[in-house]
């Protein structure tokens, strides 16, 4: 965490991963961010996986350095609290957003109305406001079908890619759009769909235009590196690694460290390829493997790792989360993104910050999620404005709540 953004108040209401995760990153950039749930909680308050007291750490994960406020959303009073929150008056403010269905008087109208400046950034299922979730989006991208072993079934990638790019796109338009106001006075609506995150890769990653100008896409090749080399291997203790040769600095590094550099020149010859180049490497993937193999066979992982220690050679063991969190050096809190961080509800673990470092802005403590509601009656006292016997009675007529 820092302070960069110190100035800054964004409103939040969301559920799931991106627009958490966009509200997320400007929080732990220093923002104020205010998430406004139901009282209760929201649609993904609960998701897995969770800890044993029924906490989720999915939830605490995706809203830390958060500012948390529980209200009766469903009640009239209730959104009306929110909208004054979300158009509260300040050049920092005038901030909201959401991938929420839009509730009476928070769509960019009712807010609009109340702020000329406001800046709503909405993201949406698809372009039509259809509905759409990462895993639906996935599916139709073409990637499940290129991944794993091929045969034509399907592998949908646990790994929630577009909502994680969606989030921080929604962090970049959100600074985008407050400099375009610093400059103009403007408010807008800013507004972002799902499946287009999906789309724009897929484009930028040429696999439209292999299709339109080449008339063919990719083929499921495994763990095989798509128009170079790299494939995964075992080694003598039955562990798996993956090897990567992108760059003709990797491949020579390769077959120095191996002893295979004299091989694979007349494995080059023999095939009529030029392996310091990617096409000629993918071209010979399988002989290249079929050198290889033996020679991780005879070592153990950590054979393989002495010995491309230093070397410039680009591998990785395949390891599960129980090995990554336990033996990677690069998940302890040696590395400064991670903490020992007491999280309400739940207990002490290792939390990562921000991934950034800036020079000029000093790394602070991470800090953790928020109990749901912990914030409410600061925000009403210090945003609104509201008495203690007006914040009590919202209390007691059940519009807002406390942790």
């Amino acid at each position: 965490m820092n302070r960069l953004l110190a100035d800054l108040r964004i409103v939040e209401l969301s559920a799931f991963v991106a627009a958490p995760l966009g509200g997320m990153t400007m929080a732990q950039l220093g923002a104020e961010v205010i998430r406004i749930d139901p009282l209760g909680g929201g649609i993904d308050f609960n998701r897995w996986p969770v800890a044993p007291s029924g906490a989720s750490l999915y939830w605490a994960g995706l809203n830390k350095a958060k500012r948390s406020v529980a209200l009766a959303l469903d009640k009239p009073e209730g959104r009306e609290l929110a909208r004054a929150i979300a158009t509260a008056p300040g050049s920092g403010a005038g901030f909201v957003l959401t991938n929420l269905p839009p509730l009476p008087g928070l769509d960019y109208a009712g807010l609009k109305a109340v702020r000329d400046d406001i800046i709503l950034l909405r993201l949406t299922g698809n372009r039509d406001g259809s509905a759409a979730v990462d895993y639906t989006v996935n599916a139709a991208s073409g990637f499940p079908l290129v991944t794993g072993p091929g045969g034509g079934q399907p592998v949908n990638h646990v790994l929630p890619a577009w909502d994680i790019a969606a989030g921080l796109y929604l962090a970049t338009a959100l600074l985008a759009a407050e400099r375009y106001r610093a400059r103009t006075g403007a408010g807008q609506e800013v507004t972002l769909a799902l499946s287009d995150v999906m789309l724009a890769a897929v484009g930028n990653l040429g696999y439209v235009g292999d299709v339109e100008i080449n008339g063919h896409a990719r083929p499921a090749l495994g763990n095989d590196l798509y128009g170079s080399f790299g494939r995964d291997f075992a080694t003598a203790d039955g562990r798996r690694i993956i090897i990567i040769a992108l760059t003709p600095r990797q491949w020579r590094g390769l077959g120095r460290t191996t002893g295979l550099a004299d091989k694979f020149t007349r494995l080059g010859e023999i095939f009529g390829v030029d392996l310091e180049t990617e096409t000629g490497r993918f071209e010979a993937r399988e002989a290249i493997a079929a050198l290889l193999g033996p020679w991780c066979m005879a070592r153990t992982l950590q054979d393989v790792g002495e010995a491309f220690a230093g070397s410039g050679v680009l591998w990785a063991p395949f390891q599960d989360f129980v090995e990554l969190v336990r033996d990677d050096p690069r998940c302890s809190t040696a590395n400064p993104l991670f903490a020992e961080i007491d999280q309400p509800g739940i207990g002490r673990y290792r939390m990562p910050g921000l991934p950034l470092d800036f020079a000029g802005a000093r790394r602070e403590p991470t800090r953790p999620a928020p109990r749901l509601g912990e914030h409410t009656d600061d925000v009403l006292a210090r945003v609104l404005g509201l008495s203690g016997a007006e914040i009590a009675r919202l209390h007691e007529t059940g519009i807002v709540a406390g942790p």
